[in-house]
């Protein structure tokens, strides 16, 4: 069977974060601190709109990039929150999540042989995707001692002639690190020099901790060479409706639009209603997650603090992304030997790339008292490792 099968597929390697969650699901009394899906539920009066869009019939395909209305409020948000303006007819696509914007993304663009730049650690699906529409995946190690942050020397050091995008993944998963404007500055003023688009990856936008998010779209001479990727899921707690969006220079989002077309048709019509809702009248919302995610972010760092395990602080999305190389263990092994003996999942760091070894994810999308006893658990964990390693 395997000769049938694509080559390409077949080396690319499984998600590294649902192996944990698959195993967790069946053991009992475990707690998962795995996945990154908001505890709370979708509002009551975004699900209201989607039901009531429900009852009145409206379960039809919508335009291939999306309904209208939802593609006007996409467009109002973004000048509300960020200042930037884009052309509903012609700039927005809506899409199956995030995640779809991203691979329709880069096969709008690439040629064979181009090469994406992708920083690391970072969301699992970008090198994948890279690979899957025929481009080189060219990886920038990101150093804890930066904050996990995209330096200038970085990006510059990675580019070649065949360059042809940069995929800027802040506020990052796995490490909730964030890029400020003066950050981005340098980096666009690169950008600019070396001729090469940007894929900013902002599902995380709503959720920082620390000033507003600043978008590198918003420097002169970048929107025009940036691909803006948002969604509902994480700031909405819409993960199950599967809905995002993407905007970008027109000619990127015709050729988006008709992979969309092809691939998917459109999104859900119910959750594009739901959606509309959201953006008119969920900013409230947004801020009451986003102070119980900040919340949950500082009882952790404190907690961190208090064993004597390193972590630098996060200041966006809803993860903290601790060091445990001084336990001499791998990620992996340290993640499977939790789980084992305290029954708490947490992802290694190497599911998000290499450079992810001797760092766990953690994430804070779980209520304060699951991740009070899963602190103590680990805790407890790290002691008895401590005193085996003191008594070698």
């Amino acid at each position: 069977m395997r000769r049938f099968l694509s080559q390409t597929v077949t080396d690319i390697k499984p998600s590294g974060i649902r192996k944990f969650f698959d195993i967790v699901s069946e053991m009992k009394d475990a707690i998962s601190l795995g996945v990154g899906e908001p505890d709370f539920d979708t509002p009551w009066h975004i699900r209201d709109e989607g039901i009531y869009a429900f009852e009145r019939g409206k379960t039809f395909y919508t335009s291939n990039a999306g309904l209208k209305d939802l593609r006007i409020e996409i467009c109002n948000y973004l000048k509300r929150h960020q200042g930037l303006n884009y052309n509903p007819d012609s700039e927005v696509l809506v899409t199956v999540g995030g995640s779809e914007a991203i691979d329709i993304g880069l096969r709008a663009i690439i040629n064979p042989g181009d090469e994406v730049i992708i920083p690391q650690p970072s969301y699992v699906s970008y090198e994948p995707c890279a690979i899957l529409a025929g481009a080189k995946p060219v990886i920038i190690n990101l150093k804890v001692e930066n904050e996990f942050r995209l330096t200038a020397e970085e990006l510059k050091s990675a580019i070649s002639d065949k360059t042809k995008i940069l995929i800027l993944p802040f506020p990052n998963n796995p490490t909730g690190a964030i890029m400020e404007r003066d950050d981005l500055e340098r980096i666009a003023k690169i950008c600019i020099e070396k001729d090469i688009l940007v894929m900013s990856d902002e599902i995380y936008a709503a959720l920082t901790y620390k000033g507003k998010h600043f978008s590198i779209a918003q420097i002169e001479g970048m929107k025009e060479r940036t691909i803006l990727i948002n969604g509902f899921s994480k700031a909405y707690a819409m993960t199950g409706w599967r809905l995002g969006y993407a905007c970008a220079p027109k000619e990127i989002i015709k050729q988006m639009t008709k992979i969309h077309q092809f691939a998917i048709m459109c999104a859900p019509t119910i959750s594009q209603y739901a959606a509309v809702e959201a953006l008119k009248n969920g900013d409230e919302d947004v801020e009451i997650m986003r102070q119980a995610y900040n919340q949950r972010r500082r009882f952790l760092i404190d907690a961190f603090k208090k064993m004597g395990l390193e972590c630098f602080e996060p200041y966006g999305a809803f993860y903290v992304f601790p060091c445990i190389k001084e336990f001499e263990m791998t990620s992996e092994e340290f993640a499977t030997k939790f789980l084992q003996e305290e029954k708490v999942a947490v992802v290694p760091g190497t599911a998000f790339g290499d450079c992810g070894e001797g760092f766990l994810r953690i994430s804070y999308a779980y209520s304060i008292d699951n991740l009070k006893i899963a602190i103590e658990r680990l805790e407890r964990f790290i002691t008895r490792l401590r005193e085996t390693n003191n008594n070698k």
